[in-house]
């Protein structure tokens, strides 16, 4: 026996060898396995040594044995691969191209979904109704900067309520109908802001020049203004709540203090509209209109010293008001009636003749009837006609 093309082609095997080395192995395998396979418990503790050596000497064996076959099988994988790997390539083009659709949109959602959540944090306080909207380019109308809203008057937007980015203040509104309003930007020229200084509560003007950084005017307070401190809504004249952030001081080209926006960080698409009036509906009118002594009525009872001090004050008021009473009264009763003069004629003049010095300063008392609801006329005094023989 001789191996052909190959490196072992001269050498030289006997054939007679060969077959009885295969023979032998047949046999030996032969044994093994009967021996492994011996089901009688009898000799089972007899065979258990010679079990356990064959188990462990198959283990490597079989492993060898087994290795073609897991080749064989790893080289049909790769060919059939290779034969089908246009159609697979076909296929997985098909997918990326979906997947790439799929892909944009959880982009686009994601950023989406990101500029709500960080609409949602933006909050005042105390808090002021908000309605959200979407902001259309408006390159039409009397402003040169400025927004349409797809909100109107029909989610309670009114003109002059201020205007939300997921940054800051953007503008306020000019102008509303039933479904939609115009923002005018805090950069045109026809936006006027009162605003802050939040490190030194300095207050300015915020006028918009039509560029991107409005200017700062009528600041108060020399070296009120650094680089970089923040500028917010004041709140004067009631147009804008108190704290809206705005922007970042910083020095122009010009020498004039600007302020870099915070809303240009991102562009102006989702906004939030502050239904804001006035600042009278900041504050709970209901704790307002309370009355004065709602805050005793969960008051702990008095004790028996504070009980006796206060029925103290009440009875000396209640006697004081009794002593009033009774010289209104008395100062309203009238004069006791006269009596009649005599017929002689050297009587004295009738009471209503006599001379001012003669009546008496104060009228004296009298038992005090009790009060009915028709007051009785006082009593008027008659006089007596003079005799006739006098007249004579």
């Amino acid at each position: 026996m001789a191996f052909r093309d190959g490196p072992f082609e001269n050498l030289k095997v006997p054939l007679a060898w060969t077959a009885a080395v295969v023979v032998v192995v047949g046999i030996v395998g032969a044994v093994m396995l009967l021996l492994g396979d011996t089901r009688q418990t009898s000799n089972a503790e007899s065979f258990a040594p010679a079990r356990a050596g064959f188990e462990a000497g198959a283990a490597p064996v079989g492993g060898v044995l087994s290795a073609p076959v897991r080749w064989t099988g790893n080289a049909v994988d790769y060919v059939k691969g290779y034969f089908f790997a246009v159609s697979e390539n076909r296929r997985l083009r098909a997918e990326i191209a979906e997947l790439n659709a799929w892909r944009d949109d959880a982009l686009a959602l994601k950023n989406i979904n990101g500029r709500y959540e960080q609409m949602l944090g933006v909050k005042t306080e105390p808090p002021v109704p908000m309605v959200t909207g979407l902001a259309i380019t408006d390159a039409r109308g009397p402003f040169a900067r400025s927004r349409l809203l797809n909100i109107g008057a029909a989610k309670g937007v009114r003109v002059g309520n201020p205007v939300l980015s997921e940054h800051g203040l953007v503008g306020r509104i000019m102008g509303v109908s039933a479904g939609n309003s115009r923002m005018l930007l805090l950069t045109d020229v026809a936006s006027r802001t009162p605003v802050l200084v939040e490190r030194t509560d300095a207050r300015a003007m915020l006028t918009g020049d039509g560029s991107g950084s409005p200017r700062l005017d009528y600041i108060r307070g020399a070296g009120s203004v650094q680089e970089g401190d923040r500028i917010m809504t004041s709140g004067d004249g009631g147009g804008f709540p108190r704290g809206l952030p705005i922007g970042v001081a910083a020095k122009g080209v010009d020498g004039t203090w600007r302020v870099k926006l915070f809303s240009d960080r991102t562009a102006i698409d989702y906004v939030r509209v502050l239904l804001f009036q006035d600042f009278s509906q900041l504050a709970d009118q209901n704790a307002l209109n309370a009355p004065p002594l709602a805050s005793l009525a969960a008051a702990p009872p008095p004790t028996p010293a504070q009980a006796a001090a206060i029925q103290d004050v009440a009875t000396r008021r209640a006697a004081v008001a009794a002593a009033t009473a009774e010289r209104v009264r008395a100062a309203n009763a009238a004069p006791p009636p006269v009596p009649a003069a005599a017929p002689a004629a050297t009587a004295p003049a009738p009471t209503a003749a006599r001379p001012a010095a003669t009546r008496p300063t104060t009228p004296q008392p009298r038992p005090v009837a009790p009060r009915t609801t028709t007051p009785t006329p006082p009593p008027t005094p008659e006089v007596e006609p003079a005799p006739t023989g006098a007249a004579e």
